[in-house]
């Protein structure tokens, strides 16, 4: 292609621009997926490689390190190399990672198979919205990103379900081969119709990237290891601690101060509703994948759901998430962009609140509502639409490498969090309801007879601990409710009166 983005006035018309979106939303789908497909056949992986919890979570906490590293990195690249050159190698990457991971006879080799997919799916979609931002019209744009949104919002949503169906009716393999297929063809796609971009020589600010990529890679091994080794009760938890923050520390002073190429324009802090946009998408990637997190484990762990069951229990929320990114365009062309991320937050809250009354004996049908109404919220369009919309577009490709960065810190810190309150509440609760059982309670004795055997004391230990399981998980969706009740007025920080996204950077 000898297209080249930049300033002016022409648009990408007709088949092609279908083709570009077609292929840069299944790039994003294939990468998004993998956030959460991998979860539930790492079980199986584990029996395959006769390895420990704690070596098995390197298959997620490899990948996810990669992630975080290299996603700052990706607009730097676009700018550097070009955005089509950093797509195909980026999608080439991925798929061949992904074979790579299926084809894996040990543990070492998914790790650094896991490593590559980090490595190459980081910038897919970051700057998926960047070139779709660049070859839409600003009428058409709201339609087009609800479409990319989609992608993005379903990908974790549909990962379990599909994960656990291949691993079942197959093996856990099929969960990584899946991605060769929608590979091969978003590269065909993109190499056939993507245009070119506009490059620009620039020193690579090795000092900026290094204690980024330090700060980044602490925080992730502190939060996915914390409560494997009980947070600062370990050694190793104060020292990635330590390294985090001196790395952030040195992050900061140097993009503050140097007068040389900064690896992230300051400029981009200027922008009021950039920094808006970034503060509100951290909180909801917090909130959307720690409710994530939280129910496959709860329906498979404490109520014996099969992995199937909760993929379907909990796909109202991805219909949920389609409903919303296909009327949300239209809404946004008559209300202020932020009553409408005012509404998804309350209706975000009202799903939370549903959750808290969650119980053992409930039926599917809370599930399902609670789901629906929560991916009715999804307010992910709307907050991109305002974060971008005064942003100058040469500031584009590390506007959105950041805003995916702070949803990806949002997601890390939130699920880090909510394990670690499932965990610590089960054991309070469990606490406070035995001190309730005593065999002078005459109330037990319809229970466990007047004498109790060994095999009634266990089901009975098993019930308090279901029950207090139950309560700890229905205090972490308390949190969630206050957190989004909290969220509601951060739309004040966006600037009054912006009603569209930024004008698109065309095509010549």
């Amino acid at each position: 292609m000898s297209d080249d983005v930049h300033g002016g006035a022409v648009e990408i018309d007709g088949p092609r621009r279908t083709l570009i979106l077609f292929s840069l939303t299944a790039a994003t789908m294939m990468q998004t997926l993998d956030n959460t497909i991998a979860n539930v056949a790492l079980p199986r992986m584990q029996g395959s490689f006769s390895a420990t919890q704690d070596q098995m979570a390197w298959v997620l906490t490899s990948y996810i390190i990669a992630a975080a590293i290299m996603i700052p990195l990706s607009g730097w690249l676009a700018g550097r190399i070009g955005r089509r050159r950093v797509f195909l190698f980026s999608v080439a990457g991925f798929t061949i990672a992904s074979m790579l991971c299926g084809l894996a006879q040990s543990l070492p080799q998914v790790v650094l198979a896991r490593l590559l997919q980090g490595v190459s799916g980081a910038a897919l979609v970051p700057l998926s919205q960047a070139a779709l931002l660049d070859i839409t019209p600003a009428a058409r744009q709201p339609r087009a990103m609800s479409l990319w949104a989609m992608a993005t919002s379903l990908g974790p949503i549909m990962g379990p379900a599909l994960g656990g169906w291949l691993t079942e009716n197959y093996n856990w393999r099929w969960v990584f081969f899946i991605n060769v297929p929608i590979g091969i063809l978003s590269f065909v796609g993109m190499a056939s119709s993507l245009p070119a971009t506009t490059t620009h020589k620039s020193r690579f600010d090795f000092f900026g990237f290094t204690s980024l990529s330090v700060g980044l890679g602490a925080l992730q091994l502190f939060l996915d290891r914390g409560q494997i080794k009980d947070w600062f009760d370990s050694t190793e938890i104060w020292i990635e601690a330590a390294i985090a923050l001196a790395a952030f520390y040195l992050f900061v002073v140097h993009m503050l101060t140097t007068t040389e190429r900064r690896f992230i324009d300051p400029a981009l802090f200027k922008d009021r509703n950039f920094v808006a946009g970034c503060v509100v998408f951290f909180v909801v990637g917090l909130v959307m994948f720690a409710t994530l997190a939280l129910l496959p484990t709860m329906l498979e762990d404490l109520m014996n759901y099969p992995v199937l069951t909760t993929g379907l229990v909990t796909a109202p929320r991805g219909i949920g998430s389609v409903i919303a990114l296909l009327l949300i365009p239209r809404l946004m062309s008559n209300f202020d962009p932020r009553l409408i991320v005012g509404a998804g937050f309350a209706l975000t809250a009202v799903a939370a609140w549903q959750m808290t009354g969650f119980d053992l004996q409930m039926g599917i049908s809370s599930i399902v509502w609670s789901g629906l109404a929560q991916g009715v919220g999804v307010v992910f369009l709307p907050v991109a639409s305002l974060a971008f919309a005064t942003l100058t577009p040469a500031l584009r490709n590390e506007g959105t490498s950041v805003f995916s960065l702070m949803r990806n810190l949002g997601s890390s810190i939130g699920i880090s969090i909510v394990v670690t309150l499932v965990t610590r509440n089960t054991q309070i609760a469990h606490a406070s309801l035995g001190s309730h059982v005593s065999y002078y309670n005459p109330a037990m004795h319809t229970i466990t007879g007047a004498l109790p055997t060994l095999r009634t004391l266990t089901e009975l230990n098993e019930t308090v601990t279901q029950q207090a399981a139950m309560i700890a998980y229905n205090d972490d969706f308390q949190m969630m409710l206050v957190l989004s009740v909290a969220a509601i007025p951060l739309v004040l920080l966006f600037r009054k009166g912006v009603s569209k996204i930024a004008e698109p950077v065309a095509v010549d």
